[in-house]
């Protein structure tokens, strides 16, 4: 990865993609950041060219017959099958199942890392949201070879396809917006790379 992803911008985009994806919009952890981008100052301080994020902008504050939490709900809870699991494994994994040969994987590449998970309950490590959140903190931490890893192994090989379905699945526009952001984002990082993205067998 070149240096120019290393910055504070990289760990200010992951950190709040991060969020939210992973709490519910009720949290204290994603108010804040659901206001800020229904109220559409956001575009200004995110760190992609602005005329890319301009289709954006409309969404995330539009009208729908559900509400964010909702949505949320359904998109990220239950209780029906989920229509974009947030999981690793679940892309990554024959059998698309939780706690699979990938999540076991990154947790080894974790322990060799010397990165502690603290999970409120049992929830796998391979959550789209903790991920970015982990790749933020890295590069906080100045542990850059480790963010480069992290994404070129863990991360990249199945976010993409998570994301095209959750885009084509969210429809509420608020989450459509999120999604489309984070595909944007990801892309981005992608193309400042040096690492070669591990090319992994998808299972849906």
């Amino acid at each position: 990865m070149t240096d120019t992803l290393h910055t504070d911008d990289f760990a200010f985009s992951a950190r709040i993609l991060g969020a939210m994806f992973y709490y519910p919009p009720e949290s204290e952890q994603a108010q804040a950041l659901i206001a800020a981008f229904c109220e559409g100052e956001w575009q200004t301080q995110w760190p992609l060219a602005p005329e890319a994020l301009v289709p954006l902008v409309p969404l995330f504050c539009a009208e729908s017959e559900e509400t964010i939490s909702e949505a949320w709900q359904r998109l990220f809870i239950g209780p029906w099958a989920l229509p974009a699991p947030p999981w690793g494994s679940v892309w990554l994994d024959k059998e698309s199942v939780l706690f699979g040969e990938s999540t076991l994987e990154l947790r080894q590449w974790m322990r060799d890392n010397q990165i502690a998970w603290e999970a409120s309950q049992n929830e796998p490590e391979d959550h789209f949201g903790t991920l970015l959140m982990l790749a933020a903190w890295l590069v906080e931490n100045q542990r850059y070879t480790t963010c480069d890893e992290l994404l070129a192994w863990h991360l990249l090989p199945w976010a993409g396809r998570f994301l095209e379905v959750f885009v084509a699945q969210a429809r509420h526009p608020f989450w459509q917006a999120t999604g489309r952001l984070a595909q944007l984002t990801l892309s981005d990082w992608q193309s400042r790379l040096l690492m070669p993205v591990a090319q992994k067998a998808l299972s849906r």
